[in-house]
């Protein structure tokens, strides 16, 4: 191979090396990207917000409730208690809406499918996990970012009412 051919070939391999750099460059900011994610979650102001709608909901229809409002993870943001509820309706409420957040599913519909002898019964042996209406997810822009639980209306569907009532107050807060 002549001076020229070695020259240009010097050049190629600079070329390729330069270029495997900058694949290797690009594919590691990639990977960096994808390493984490973000999401949204309720804001202290707004989950409080959420929790006195729905205790006012409940008043409205002639109820003493507790209300608990968690992230997105089942942590506790929020427990409101009527004066006059009994002494169990704040655990409920808590255990309500940590059912909520943790099976992405409001606890009305969890109660008839998790039934003694449907094939989803075992998941009513989990610690924490309560099977009664009163509980329901917070969905913005179709992610989960919390639950609402409401204990102390007579009956499920009661305090499954104040809580969509709650929601419905509040709506215009849960766009980001």
């Amino acid at each position: 191979m002549g001076e020229g051919g070695a020259t240009l070939m010097k050049h190629l391999v600079r070329v390729l090396m330069f270029c495997l750099i900058a694949v290797k460059g690009s594919v590691v900011a990639h990977a960096e990207e994808t390493a984490t994610f973000g999401f949204k979650s309720l804001t202290p102001e707004v989950a409080l917000e959420l929790a006195r709608a729905t205790l006012v909901a409940c008043r409205v229809a002639g109820y003493q409730t507790a209300v608990a409002v968690v992230d997105r993870n089942g942590i506790l943001q929020v427990l409101l208690r009527d004066q006059l509820a009994g002494a169990h309706t704040p655990e409920t409420a808590r255990r309500k809406a940590w059912t909520s957040a943790s099976f992405k599913e409001d606890t009305l519909s969890m109660m008839e499918v998790t039934q003694a002898g449907k094939p989803q019964s075992g998941v009513r042996f989990i610690s924490e996990a309560l099977m009664a209406g009163g509980g329901i997810p917070i969905e913005v822009e179709g992610a989960i970012v919390g639950a609402i639980g409401i204990s102390g209306a007579p009956g499920g569907e009661a305090d499954h009412q104040c809580g969509e009532k709650g929601l419905e107050a509040i709506e215009d807060k849960l766009i980001f």
